[in-house]
């Protein structure tokens, strides 16, 4: 499977209503995790905040445990930022720690910018989602379908696309996925989680695909997963009443597609057949995926675009929004212009 066909996905809002250039600098590209929750004002563990350039959250939370003489195992984050944009992102260290007040540290690609006491360490997915504020350069195209665009948006949602970063550079992830499946090696241990992320990706980018063909990406239909907005939270309802219609129209309630794992559908019908049958299309990624015994797990097919606000200086684009954890900017713009997927736009990972 090539780059191409990876970054190939139709709109739902109609088409992009031009092109910008993305990421001139890592400032365009600024991401702020949102937790959901603030520190306690005790405990054994200290929440920092952490704003980075240039730097990834690995490479950060071992400069943190180099500086307070503690663990890389002791430091806590809850998702990964790209090391190509400006990010602030919380992490713990334990109260233990070689470093009295971490306020105004700084390291090689970052700094402290408040600390508090909590009482829990920070675990991979503690956070409600991101915060992004990024500016799109030298827009070319039509301003007003932009502005039309940016409405519908904020109104009725984006489709839950699976950035172009989840597959890696050049679609390499998705390569080793396909060699490993095919009765080549496994990937390094290190590596293998991202060659089943981005093999299940794939199917469900091309799920997603079909129901935005089909008009249906934003419609609950008989046989439907449904996923309760903002949650992991999913239930398969007796029928599809009007009471469910009328929440999936207010964005209180997803149809959901699959993250590939092997067991049977929890759909039915006809969206059962829909799932199964693209399976089938990409069955090299379908029987590996079904040998490695993974969580079954949904997806909802639309995310909500929190909190947008817009503002155009010159061919200069300004644009802030919030996602829920797991969603891509990329899914937002590439409803906005038509080369968000071919740029190496940096993400949160959740």
């Amino acid at each position: 499977m090539n780059t191409v066909e990876l970054i190939n996905l139709p709109c739902a809002h109609g088409g992009p209503a031009g092109s910008a250039r993305l990421r001139a600098a890592p400032e365009d590209f600024l991401v702020r995790e949102w937790l959901g929750f603030e520190a306690d004002g005790d405990g054994d563990h200290l929440l920092l905040k952490v704003r980075k350039r240039g730097a990834n959250t690995m490479w950060v939370a071992k400069q943190l445990a180099r500086i307070g003489k503690i663990q890389p195992r002791d430091v806590g984050f809850a998702g990964l930022k790209d090391r190509d944009a400006v990010a602030e992102q919380a992490f713990t260290v334990p109260g233990r720690s070689a470093v009295p007040n971490w306020l105004g540290v700084t390291g090689d690609g970052f700094e402290v910018i408040d600390a508090a006491r909590t009482r829990r360490k920070l675990k991979r997915g503690a956070l409600k989602g991101n915060d992004f504020v990024l500016v799109l350069r030298d827009f070319v195209g039509d301003v007003s379908l932009l502005e039309q665009r940016l409405q519908t948006l904020a109104a009725q949602g984006v489709p839950n696309y699976f950035g172009p970063q989840r597959f890696g550079h050049n679609g390499n992830n998705v390569t080793a996925a396909v060699a490993w499946f095919e009765g080549g090696p496994a990937p390094e241990r290190a590596e293998r989680g991202f060659a089943l992320s981005a093999a299940r990706s794939v199917i469900f980018n091309a799920v997603l695909a079909e129901r935005i063909h089909a008009g249906t990406w934003n419609q609950l239909l008989d046989g439907d997963v449904v996923n309760l907005n903002g949650s992991g939270s999913i239930f398969v309802p007796e029928a599809i009443d009007d009471t469910l219609r009328d929440r999936c129209q207010q964005l209180d309630v997803h149809p959901t597609g699959p993250m590939w794992h092997g067991e049977p559908l929890a759909t039915t019908g006809a969206i059962a057949a829909l799932e199964a049958r693209i399976g089938q299309q990409h069955a090299v990624l379908a029987t590996g995926l079904s040998k490695a015994k993974l969580e079954p797990e949904r997806r909802p097919l639309r995310v909500p675009v929190r909190e947008l606000v817009w503002r155009i200086e010159g061919a200069d684009v300004h644009l802030q929004f919030r996602l829920q954890r797991g969603s891509f900017a990329t899914a937002v713009l590439h409803e906005l212009i038509d080369n968000a997927f071919q740029a190496e736009t940096p993400e949160a990972d959740v």
